[in-house]
């Protein structure tokens, strides 16, 4: 779990990205050249992935940390499950 810092953080980035997919619809109406419109699509894609590894980051350090303390074997095999799906998921692009 994020605290109230981190979680305002990813939300600014989120609003950030937010307002440029605004600014790429607009590109796309008036017919602005395809190479600028891919370059801001690119930026978009690059601002996610950094918005991913937050959140990657402090679940790691929050959710899978406090599971491997735990002494539930169960709950650490889970939490690892999870992380590894995520990894994989990534690798594959989506």
């Amino acid at each position: 779990m994020m605290n109230k810092r981190q979680s305002e953080e990813v939300i600014t980035r989120l609003r950030k990205i937010e307002g440029q997919i605004r600014g790429i619809v607009k590109m796309i109406e008036n017919e602005r050249y395809c190479i600028d419109i891919l370059s801001q699509t690119r930026a978009v894609v690059s601002a996610m992935r950094k918005v991913e590894d937050m959140v990657m980051y402090q679940h790691l350090h929050t959710c899978v940390a406090e599971s491997m303390k735990s002494g539930s074997k169960e709950d650490r095999n889970r939490k690892i499950d999870e992380v590894m799906q995520m990894f994989s998921q990534f690798k594959k692009g989506g």
